[in-house]
């Protein structure tokens, strides 16, 4: 195994176009730049530079060689700048889209936290259900809940989305409570307009996987609208804990049929593949996920 040191010495005086040149930017001496060139060309057996008093230039192996030995010094130039950048106070403007209702109740209290220990940020934040192409908007990060995030981005879990069904104590004295899935075809069901199949709720059960028919007097394209209809005793909701998870430890809301999980989603934070991550991006992220904890503080009140 070659010294690769031996290496980045070579690859500095191609860089310099001499062994004096090489020698200054290096803060060394000529004689130590030309013993490790010497060394390396008798190691291969071979002369890497042609040279007379007026020019120096690369003999054919010469040129073969820096290929890989460039290749080594911008490795080492980007390890020097990734422990540069580890050191340094984050800063910069961080642009996010967040889900409406996730990112209201969950990020936007969390902000005043995360600024106060990188005080050099600044956060543009949109709220949005439509995140669009992460390129053509210029976000550094998208929250996204799914259950098929983008393969051409990086997708870090934050935590699962859990969907209950849930009414007011209420709603359920004056219509009974449901006990099996099949039993919602009796209820008012509270249908959500961003759901990808309308007029069907999806379960895992113990045993299989149900499909149920639902429907009802209202449909909202929005889980906080929706969270507060039920919240008005209108009928039974499917909703993500983290819109209702508040109302559920106050006793608002009350939870049926827990045994039967809806299609499992989960909170992803995503961005842009990079050989080097920005250090505001990782910040932002292991914030978000330390936030929110690893059983989402959301979910604490349920069973």
């Amino acid at each position: 195994m070659q010294d690769l040191n031996l290496f980045v010495i070579f690859a500095r005086v191609v860089e310099a176009g001499s062994f004096s040149e090489a020698a200054r930017r290096m803060d060394t001496s000529r004689s130590a730049v030309s013993k490790a060139v010497a060394k390396l060309e008798k190691d291969f057996n071979t002369r890497l530079f042609l040279r007379s008093t007026r020019y120096l230039s690369l003999t054919e192996t010469g040129v073969a060689l820096s290929e890989y030995a460039t290749r080594i010094l911008e490795e080492a130039k980007h390890a020097e700048r990734v422990i540069h950048s580890l050191d340094a106070e984050p800063q910069g403007t961080l642009k996010v889209s967040v889900p409406s209702s996730f990112g209201t109740r969950h990020v936007v209290p969390a902000i005043p936290c995360f600024l106060a220990r990188y005080p050099k940020i600044k956060i543009d934040l949109i709220t949005t259900d439509h995140p669009g192409d992460l390129i053509e908007e210029g976000y550094d990060v998208q929250i996204r809940v799914t259950n098929e995030p983008d393969l051409n981005l990086v997708a870090r879990k934050i935590a699962p989305v859990r969907r209950i069904l849930c009414a007011t104590p209420l709603y359920f004295q004056q219509w009974g409570v449901p006990q099996t899935p099949e039993d919602l075809v009796n209820h008012n069901c509270l249908d959500c307009g961003l759901s990808d199949e309308q007029g069907y709720w999806r379960f895992t059960g113990p045993e299989n996987k149900i499909k149920v028919p639902v429907s009802g007097s209202l449909r909202i394209n929005d889980n906080d609208a929706l969270a507060q209809a039920a919240l008005y005793g209108l009928g039974i909701a499917l909703l993500p804990t983290y819109t209702i998870g508040m109302e559920l430890q106050k006793g608002l809301l009350q939870t049926v049929l827990q045994e039967y999980l809806s299609v499992e989603r989960h909170i992803y934070a995503c961005y842009l593949p990079s050989r080097h991550l920005p250090v505001k991006i990782r910040i932002f992220i292991d914030f978000l996920s330390e936030h929110v904890g690893n059983m989402p503080y959301w979910d604490q009140s349920l069973k």
